[in-house]
């Protein structure tokens, strides 16, 4: 299914589209989403001790799971008809809620909706947000449902698929976020209904856009409401970060009936800093922790092969689908100790050769900070090359001070 490519035209002033990746990009960047851990044991976010675990505990922001709350939509419609009842009301009441089952996994494009990822759609009405650095995206199900308070008689039900999606810069301080409601079938009293809302944020942020105006929803027609954030984390001095949350409600409308209740849904939280060695620009992140790929049969099979015999004889941490992660240390003064404990100048190295240390002097896992480690002569090229590589992955996935990932060797 392609989503249609048109945008609003004020975002640009805002925060850039979704990246146009080439195509080695956008495949590793299809193949790395992943499902938002669904235990808190396991969110990335709250996990062990990277520096700012506990503002995001007393801000209370967590990776959100929509049918974790699905029954407070659901309690909120059983009173509105209770108090209907005791007011003796006719009036038609309209009820939105979360399902905990799909309708169907049949996908419109939105009609001015930002183009979401290929794997957003490829993982169905899931229910769950999938998420890489720098994108989060999710489909759900939800019914609405016009009842007549005095008879009990529904008399009319909209079914429709909520997709979601946000995504960041890593370069600005700003991220957006879109909801798509798509109809799936309506009959009755709930045909042509109308759908509008409005996003709050919590946490380091603030709205900059809101744009979710009322509009009509049918088979041919989709309700867009699309929304900027900003990170209100401070531009000096640098070392600043902070999340935010944002937060979509909408209700639907129809002459004749009353509003629904609100219906709401939060995407994971994002982390902004201006704390990136290398660069003085601001930018947001997912909460994904990356990983680093080096291919055996690519540029640099030597490091590869080292790395992954230290991970495999020596249990050494970092390896892809484990959660022993290794953790960024920027302080130079302890990343050249790291160095001198595993790689001493009175080593000897021979002709060509480099030595090569894992876990890397610039993780907090190093020689001197972690404690065990490796070493191997490798060719100079493949340790330089292989070093510059790493240094360009922290600095595109903005990889900050005790920030955790990951290494695939493939």
């Amino acid at each position: 299914m392609q989503a249609t490519q048109s945008t609003v035209q004020a975002a640009g002033d805002d925060i850039p589209p979704p990246e146009d990746l080439d195509d080695s990009s956008q495949e590793l960047d299809d193949e790395i989403s992943q499902p938002v851990p669904e235990t808190l044991d396991e969110v990335p976010a709250v996990l062990g001790d990277t520096p700012g675990d506990e503002e995001s505990q007393e801000e209370g922001l967590e990776n959100p799971d929509p049918l974790a709350g699905a029954e407070n939509p659901a309690i909120m419609c059983q009173a509105r008809i209770l108090i209907a009842i005791r007011d003796g009301s006719d009036d038609p009441l309209t009820c939105a809620k979360w399902d905990s089952a799909p309708h169907t996994a049949q996908l419109r494009a939105g009609v001015s909706a930002w183009p979401a990822p290929t794997w957003c759609d490829d993982h169905g009405v899931s229910g769950k947000w999938y998420v890489n650095r720098f994108k989060a995206c999710g489909i759900f199900s939800a019914t609405v449902s016009v009842i007549n308070p005095r008879t009990g008689a529904v008399t009319g039900t909209l079914n429709y698929l909520v997709r979601a999606y946000a995504y960041s810069g890593r370069d600005v301080p700003n991220w957006a976020y879109q909801v798509e409601l798509m109809e799936v079938s309506s009959t009755g009293t709930a045909k042509g209904m109308s759908a509008s809302g409005k996003v709050k944020c919590l946490g380091k942020c603030k709205v900059t856009k809101s744009t979710f105006p009322a509009q009509k929803m049918s088979q041919n027609n989709d309700a867009v409401g699309q929304f900027l954030l900003q990170t209100t984390i401070k531009t000096s001095p640098k070392g600043q970060k902070g999340e935010g949350q944002a937060s979509a409600a909408w209700l639907f409308t129809k002459a004749g009936v009353t509003p629904s209740n609100e219906i709401s849904l939060s995407p994971p939280p994002v982390r902004c800093d201006n704390a990136l060695p290398g660069t003085s620009k601001p930018g947001c992140v997912m909460p994904y922790i990356p990983e680093m790929v080096y291919a055996k049969a690519g540029e640099y099979p030597e490091l590869a092969q080292h790395i992954e015999d230290a991970q495999n004889t020596q249990n050494l941490p970092g390896k892809h689908g484990t959660t022993r992660y290794l953790t960024r240390l920027t302080d130079k003064t302890k990343i050249t100790q790291n160095r001198d404990t595993s790689c001493p100048s009175s080593l000897p190295r021979p002709t060509g050769k480099q030595c090569d240390e894992y876990p890397f002097a610039s993780t907090w896992q190093g020689a001197k900070t972690g404690g065990s480690y490796s070493r191997r002569m490798i060719a100079a090229a493949q340790n330089e090359g292989g070093g510059r590589a790493l240094g360009s992955f922290y600095l595109y996935n903005r990889i900050i001070e005790k920030d955790r990932f990951l290494m695939w060797i493939k």
